[in-house]
């Protein structure tokens, strides 16, 4: 029996460090939207250059999209693509299982 390739395209995407949670993050912001600055200061533990390249390689992906302002100053932020929501919408239900069957410490919960 061979693997989806769908699946396992997704999860070549999903697999990658911080991918999910950027993904994940951006859905939750206000018109899945938010600046560098912002997605540094809530996502712990993510270097500027790790966020950075991350944010190319979901760029590349077209799961989102930078949106440059020419203002003055110029200002900077990063947008989820329909393609890049469908697939936070697509995450909800791997939330709701994770929620259910794990606890606090990321182990299994065999109590329901």
């Amino acid at each position: 029996m061979k693997v989806c390739p769908y699946i396992e395209a997704s999860f070549e995407i999903l697999g990658k460090k911080w991918n999910g949670q950027l993904v994940h993050y951006l859905s939750l912001c206000e018109g899945a939207q938010a600046h560098f600055s912002e997605i540094k200061r809530d996502l712990a533990g993510i270097t500027p250059r790790a966020l950075s390249l991350k944010l190319s390689e979901l760029i590349e992906e077209g799961l989102v999209k930078k949106l440059v302002e020419n203002d003055s100053p110029v200002t900077i932020s990063y947008e989820l693509t329909e393609k890049g929501v469908s697939l936070a919408e697509s995450m909800k239900p791997l939330q709701a299982w994770a929620q259910h069957y794990m606890n606090s410490e990321g182990k299994e919960n065999g109590e329901q």
